[in-house]
Order: C-alpha cells, then structure tokens, then sequence
C-alpha cells in the first residue's frame, strides 16, 4: 500500500470519527432536553 493511499484511508476514517461524535453529540443533547422538559412538565403538574 503506497503512502498515498493509507493518508486517503486515513482521511476517510477522521471524517467518519467526526461525522460519528456529531451524531453521538447530537443525541446526548436530544435526551438532554427531553429530560429538562420531563423535569419542568414533573414540576408544574
């Protein structure tokens, strides 16, 4: 495998990490704010 080709595959996984840490990020947020929301909906009731 030539050096060029293991910087390509290397390139491909960092966008892939990256594109999987948004979308895990994303999610943590999501659940996040349904909590919050839960919580505040638990308060006034």
């Amino acid at each position: 495998m030539t050096p060029e080709e293991q910087d390509l595959i290397r390139r491909r996984q960092s966008a892939r990490a990256k594109v999987m840490a948004m979308l895990l990020g994303g999610l943590v947020i999501l659940i996040f704010a349904i909590s919050i929301a839960k919580i505040q909906l638990g308060m006034h009731g």
